[in-house]
Parts: structure tokens; sequence; C-alpha cells
């Protein structure tokens, strides 16, 4: 009787109740607010990504702009480092002759009809680099009148290392792309010249 009584009275006892249940919930909530932040972040990096490319982009594309390329990369790191001071910042640009260009396989005479650029087959070398390529941009910013496409790599680590435990990768990695024409400072010239597949 007497320990079925203790029991009762232990049971009734609450006290340290709520130290008990915080020690209990506070790894989770905890957690949970170090993903709100590290989403937060991460958003706006990219935001902060997005502007200083378009802004970058949008320099590029008057008549000084080829001449400055190292100037508007620093603009971009600049940007960018005020919001991830130690990021990696890997540029690329591609030139094509027009918008619909841009990401598109150079063209070829498919002979034997299954769909890829074999040994003699003719193609159009539109990059003039002398092999075809599934994209047919030409690295650098082209000439007057180009589509550009400016892409721009960030790769950082998280400042929140809690995200690691749920299996996200300790680097994110954020590309920002745009893609403008140059201004008709000169006439626009071809790079293309017909070519047969190796």
């Amino acid at each position: 009787m007497k320990q079925f009584h203790l029991l009762r009275q232990l049971r009734q006892q609450n006290e340290g109740a709520a130290a008990v249940e915080f020690a209990l919930i506070a790894p989770m909530l905890i957690m949970v607010i170090m993903g709100m932040f590290d989403v937060g972040y991460t958003l706006y990096a990219n935001v902060t990504l997005q502007g200083a490319v378009q802004q970058a982009a949008r320099k590029a594309t008057v008549e000084s702009g080829q001449s400055t390329w190292s100037l508007m990369d620093n603009a971009v790191r600049r940007q960018v480092g005020l919001v991830v001071p130690n990021a990696n910042v890997t540029f690329n640009r591609k030139a094509y002759s027009n918008f619909s260009n841009v990401g598109m396989p150079e063209d070829f005479t498919d002979v034997n009809g299954n769909g890829q650029c074999n040994a003699g087959e003719p193609f159009e070398d539109a990059n003039g680099n002398g092999i075809w390529d599934q994209d047919r941009g030409a690295n650098g910013m082209g000439g007057a009148r180009d589509a550009v496409l400016y892409t721009v790599t960030v790769t950082y680590r998280r400042p929140f290392p809690m995200a690691t435990l749920i299996g996200l990768p300790r680097d994110v990695t954020s590309v920002a792309k745009t893609v403008l024409r140059n201004q008709p400072y000169d006439s626009q010239r071809s790079l293309a010249i017909p070519g047969t597949c190796a």
C-alpha cells in the first residue's frame, strides 16, 4: 500500500517538468531555427548575386565593355563579397550571333540519320574553333550585335554548419546567368566556317 501511495504522490509532482520538456525539445527547435537562417542567408546571397550579374551585364554591352572585363568582374566580386566574404567567384562569357542560338548545338548535315555528328559529316563551325560543338557559343564577349551569355558561379561554405546534420552539403553553389545583346557599335562579324566532323 505504501508503495502505491508513493507512486501516486510521485506522479502528481510536476516541479522541474518544464526543464525536462525544454531539454527534450530544444535540440529540434535549434535545428529548425538554424535551418531557417541557412535558407534565408542562401536566398539573400542568390538575390545579391543576380543583381550584381544583371548590373555587370548591362555595363558589358556598351562599346567600352570589352575593355573593362576585369573591372566588371571585380564589381561583381565586391558586391557578392559584402554578403559572402570568402566566396569563390568564377566567370564565363559566351557569344552567339543571336538570342535563338544561345545554348544550341552547331548545325550539321546528319548523313546517316543517327542524330550525331559523325566522322565525315559536314557542319557549320559557328564558333570558329575547328570542331563540332554541342554549344555553338564562342568564348568571350563577341562583337557588335552579338548575344552574350554571362554566367557567374559562386561557391561558399555554409555559415550554419547544422545543415550538414540533415544531409545538406557543406558548400553552397549558386549560378547566375543573363543574356544581353551587344550594342551596334560596329558591323556584326561571323566566325562561321564550314567543317567536317571528326
